[in-house]
């Protein structure tokens, strides 16, 4: 009976043999696992005989971030005083403003008194010039104005000239006027007092370069001359133009307006011609 006993406990024995022998080969069940390394830490190298040598390398450093900054009540100051500077100018910017005001409107004040107070400058006298160039302006725009049928027109400098043929008016190498002139000049006059008024008119007496025919006692200046003056007489009795702004000049033969080598360009020399200045004849 005691032999059978003991048996048991020889088997409890041999099953706790067999369970550490067990555990010996599989690693101890009891033993907690080792911690692993922390980051950032490199484990010592293992050199394996025959092998290089291994060089442990450190892990990358992280880049270094400053912590957030605040200003320092130094700034705070500096900024606090920047800003009472910055106001006092400000301010005497403004009363520099004020003052030029002032200063500016006393200025306009004494201005305003010594134009009220000051004698009247006349007006500069125009020269010869300024009356050639304004009165040239004036007479061009009015020549569009004139109403003279089929007399030639034209603007020459500062003057109006209007053509009249001389044998509308005369007989060939005669200084009487035709049954017909007085209508023609009667027109011309009209026209003339009514667009310029006023204005002096010269009657210039003009002949071609063809030996004078009719009359042998006359020379072209003569006759071109005699001419003018049986026009001025006409016009200062029988229309509105005055002696006072007549005058006559006698040119004969020197100014021909086209060439004597054609018959129409000699019976176009042959004329009197109506020249209307831009000064105004006194009254």
């Amino acid at each position: 009976m005691d032999r059978y006993a003991a048996v048991p406990s020889r088997l409890c024995l041999l099953a706790v043999a067999m369970l550490v022998a067990s555990a010996g080969c599989m690693g101890n069940p009891f033993k907690t696992a080792a911690s692993s390394p922390a980051a950032g830490v490199v484990p010592p190298a293992v050199e394996v005989p025959g092998a290089p040598p291994v060089v442990n390398q450190a892990a990358p450093a992280l880049p270094y971030a400053p912590p957030p900054t605040t200003a320092s009540y130094g700034s705070a100051v500096d900024a606090a005083a920047l800003l009472d500077a910055s106001r006092q100018q400000n301010q005497l910017l403004e009363e520099e403003v004020v003052a030029l005001r002032e200063q500016l409107a006393s200025t306009s004040r004494q201005l305003a008194t010594a134009l009220r107070t000051a004698p009247a400058v006349p007006s500069p006298t125009p020269t010869t010039a300024d009356r050639v160039t304004s009165g040239g302006d004036v007479m061009q725009s009015a020549l569009s104005q004139l109403q003279l049928d089929d007399l030639p027109t034209r603007f020459d400098g500062s003057v109006v000239r209007v053509e009249i043929p001389a044998d509308r008016l005369f007989e060939t190498g005669q200084a009487s006027l035709v049954p017909g002139a007085p209508a023609v000049l009667s027109m011309a006059a009209g026209e003339i007092e009514r667009v310029y008024p006023g204005h002096y008119v010269g009657i210039e007496g003009h002949l071609d370069a063809s030996p004078l025919q009719g009359n042998g006692e006359l020379s072209p200046h003569a006759l071109s001359a005699a001419r003018a003056e049986a026009v001025l007489t006409f016009l200062t009795e029988r229309t509105p133009l005055k002696d006072s702004q007549l005058f006559l000049v006698a040119h004969g033969s020197n100014h021909p307006v086209v060439s004597n080598a054609t018959a129409a360009g000699r019976e176009r020399n042959r004329r009197i011609e109506l020249v209307i200045y831009p000064e105004l004849a006194p009254r």
